[in-house]
């Protein structure tokens, strides 16, 4: 298993508009804010899961923070046995869930997220440990008020064992007494024993500029490999990861013609929709192919082009889930191709206009829109 360290997977940004915490961990290897091999990510991801996998081999249910770690969550869980469940939280609209355990994000500039509840008891009741999976802990508030909701609601998780994993912590001595007062025990990749917070202090940031977006034709393709399961529903790891894998043949199968002489392609997951890109990604290098992955992202990120800041460029955009929710992106780069995976139910019009115009300045022509895992849209007319 590989070693890391905060020169690793540790570089720091600033936020824009967020009195409650001006700075953001930013992980060069986490396939979100900046572009990075998939295999190298999931590397990572994986290095996390399996450290867990020998210390609590008994757990059948993984529970992911969206949105940064939705793609964390589901590397740890596929770690474990092939029935573990992994459900991770959201902040989207899911019609079919009947019941939600709402609570609150107190570093975030979004304030609440939910977690589906219409199978949770009997989930819980089937493992010996639940596994919490964030990219960082910084405190352990959330989780602490997350999972006092929770024993309130489900008394017998009590009497399981209860673990806060992370890529990084920077849990100080004191909230870690907490936790395990509270009978959570902090497992990480790496451990930060400094407030690294100054190392971004002296740069001068600007907000990520909008776009002009030009209307765009497109024509749809169907995948023979059925749609993606929900991982905001709850869904066997196994299951889910048979589904990415199959579309992501599917993809390769179908249109890898359209993909001849790609040097460089990037591959691109929308907000909370990250493994599915990271899967694909990886499909794509087995075949021969330079891939670098990230998603869009609701975080507004101060941008600066000065040497060792980590977010160099980015773009504001209208998101792929809402008409009216702005969402971003960073670090954009020249590509032969660009994939976009996305689950949600309907394309965006507008919004994979304003994504082409923002990589129009880099000549990228061969542009995709993978839709839940079984539809693929793409452009006959590119004109950029």
């Amino acid at each position: 298993m590989p070693n890391y360290s905060p020169k690793d997977i540790l570089r720091i940004a600033k936020r824009v508009n967020n009195a409650k915490r001006a700075y953001l961990l930013v992980n060069p290897l986490q396939a979100k804010h900046i572009p990075v091999s998939p295999s190298e990510s999931l590397r990572m991801m994986n290095s996390l899961g399996s450290m867990l996998a020998e210390k609590y081999p008994g757990t059948k249910l993984v529970i992911g923070f969206a949105e940064t770690a939705t793609a964390i969550g589901a590397a740890v869980a596929n770690r474990l046995a092939g029935d573990c469940v992994y459900l991770h939280t959201t902040r989207e609209a899911v019609p079919e869930v009947e019941r939600w355990i709402l609570f609150s994000e107190e570093h975030s500039h979004a304030v609440e997220q939910k977690l589906c509840a219409d199978k949770l008891d009997a989930w819980i009741d089937n493992t010996e440990q639940v596994i919490f999976v964030d990219d960082e802990i910084s405190t352990g508030k959330t989780l602490m008020n997350m999972i006092r909701q929770l024993k309130e609601r489900y008394p017998q998780l009590s009497d399981k064992g209860l673990v806060a994993a992370s890529l990084l912590n920077r849990v100080s001595r004191e909230n870690e007494q907490k936790l395990s007062d509270a009978g959570i025990h902090c497992e990480w990749l790496v451990k930060l024993t400094e407030d690294n917070a100054a190392d971004a202090a002296a740069f001068r940031t600007e907000e990520a500029s909008p776009v002009k977006a030009v209307e765009y034709l497109y024509s749809r393709q169907t995948l023979d490999c059925g749609s993606l399961p929900d991982p905001r529903k709850g869904v066997s790891i196994k299951f889910y990861l048979e589904c990415c894998e199959r579309s992501a043949r599917s993809f390769t199968e179908t249109l890898g013609t359209a993909l001849d002489g790609a040097g460089n392609i990037v591959v691109l997951g929308t907000e909370e929709c990250m493994y599915p890109a990271l899967i694909l990604g990886r499909g794509l290098e087995a075949n021969g192919f330079s891939v670098r992955c990230h998603a869009t992202t609701r975080s507004p990120i101060g941008i600066c082009g000065a040497p060792g800041y980590p977010i160099v460029s980015g773009n504001r955009l209208q998101s792929f889930y809402e008409e009216r929710r702005d969402t971003y992106i960073y670090n954009i780069s020249r590509c032969d191709a660009l994939i976009v995976v996305s689950d949600v139910p309907f394309l965006r019009p507008g919004a994979l206009n304003e994504l082409i115009a923002a990589w129009a300045p880099f000549g990228c022509r061969r542009i995709f829109f993978l839709q839940g895992g079984n539809y693929v849209w793409y452009i006959q007319e590119p004109g950029c």
